[in-house]
């Protein structure tokens, strides 16, 4: 038997695996929104830096403007040598070797100003493709995500689904070794314990047939009576296993006969009233509404104590519907659901609900203590899947 699979733990993969791909977007979008904030800082620093050079450039063109002139005065004084003092020609001088060390430095300024700026501009290119890049990212994990978490939850829906059809083949398959071990019983407990009373009963009359006529008679009556009743319990053990009138009269009719048989062995009044036109039903649907008969007349006998049943059978257009009610003791439903316990399950309907889940069908019970037991049960007849009629025993 293969093994069944737990949802549960699938859900909790499939669970931690959505927060990892969620974990992961948000550390993306982190990473995308300090590349923004850091090319934002980039872009203010490389305005301010464009500033600086801008105004150096026009501090190196008054300096070169000066540099020129000083340079110019220097000429002057040099062809008029003898017209300027020493002091003169000293500061003219000192000067124009300051001028030319400010411009140096004011250049070699300027240089670094604009290293600095390429390179600020170049960051700032490779920030913006950060940015570009984590936000395509976001999107194309957001899209993912999405497609994924509906794919899972839809795998989650399907394994699910194959999870309860596997419960509810093992449901079945444990019915159907409780109906041949009751059968096996049956037969154990009635025809064949009369089989051996059938031996014993003709040896007796072998043995009586020369010496005592008379009472070989008598016992040939009651051997007689023995194979009846034998024959009838067969009959009887043939009937629960599928009616064969069934197939030979329809659903209605074998179950007014099995209605009048169980009011004539039980002494309960059952009402039973058809509405609408029976259809041409597929066998098994046939023979499940007729074991649900069978067992929620048996629940009426065991467990309602009840003097009269209401049985309802109605064909719609595209399903039939089933209402039994008995005004039996009842119980508390609102008990048996605070224990988690299934109503069906303490009632012998357990396998019957499993066959209408398996045809697409719905059976709810409602009961009150001291008001009866009503069984709704509803089957569609225009349902395209077909349950094997092997799976109906």
């Amino acid at each position: 038997m293969s093994r069944i699979i737990n949802v549960a733990q699938l859900d909790k993969i499939i669970k931690k695996t959505i927060q990892a791909i969620n974990e992961s977007k948000s550390e993306i979008y982190e990473i995308a929104e300090i590349s923004r904030r850091e090319c934002k800082r980039l872009e203010d620093e490389l305005i301010e830096l464009q500033e600086q050079v801008k105004q150096l450039i026009s501090e190196i063109e008054v300096l070169e403007v000066a540099l020129k002139e000083s340079k110019r005065r220097l000429m002057l004084m040099n062809k008029n040598f003898d017209q300027h003092t020493e002091e003169e020609l000293k500061e003219a001088y000192e000067k124009a070797d300051n001028l030319r060390v400010e411009l140096a430095v004011k250049r070699e300024m300027e240089k670094y100003l604009i290293k600095r700026r390429n390179e600020l501009e170049i960051r700032i290119k490779d920030a913006i493709k950060t940015v570009q890049k984590a936000d395509k990212l976001i999107t194309q994990v957001g899209a993912a995500l999405g497609y994924l978490t509906g794919d899972l939850q839809e795998v989650s829906l399907q394994l699910e689904g194959l999870q309860h059809k596997q419960l509810l083949g093992l449901k079945i398959i444990k019915a159907q070794e409780e109906e041949r071990q009751r059968v096996a019983r049956d037969i154990h407990d009635g025809p064949a314990q009369m089989m051996s009373n059938v031996v014993l009963k003709a040896e007796i009359c072998e043995r009586l047939i020369d010496s005592d006529p008379e009472q070989a008679r008598m016992e040939l009556q009651n051997l007689k009576k023995i194979v009846r009743d034998s024959l009838q319990d067969v009959r009887k053990i043939i009937y629960n296993l599928r009616p064969m009138s069934l197939d030979d009269l329809g659903l209605v009719p074998t179950l007014q006969r099995y209605v009048l048989t169980f009011q004539e062995e039980t002494g309960i009044s059952v009402s039973f009233i058809t509405k609408g036109s029976q259809p041409e039903l597929k066998p098994v649907i046939s023979l499940t509404v007729f074991r649900i008969v069978q067992e929620a007349l048996n629940n009426v006998v065991k467990h309602a104590k009840a003097n009269t049943v209401v049985m309802q059978l109605e064909f719609l257009e595209d399903s039939l519907r089933l209402f039994v009610y008995d005004d039996g003791v009842g119980f508390d439903t609102a008990r048996l659901k605070e224990r988690n316990e299934d109503i069906s399950s303490g009632f012998g309907l357990v396998s019957m609900k499993e066959r209408i889940e398996l045809l697409g069908g719905d059976m709810r019970i409602s009961s009150e203590p001291g008001k009866g037991t009503r069984l709704n049960i509803i089957i569609p007849l225009t349902r395209e899947e077909e349950v094997n009629d092997g799976e109906q025993n």
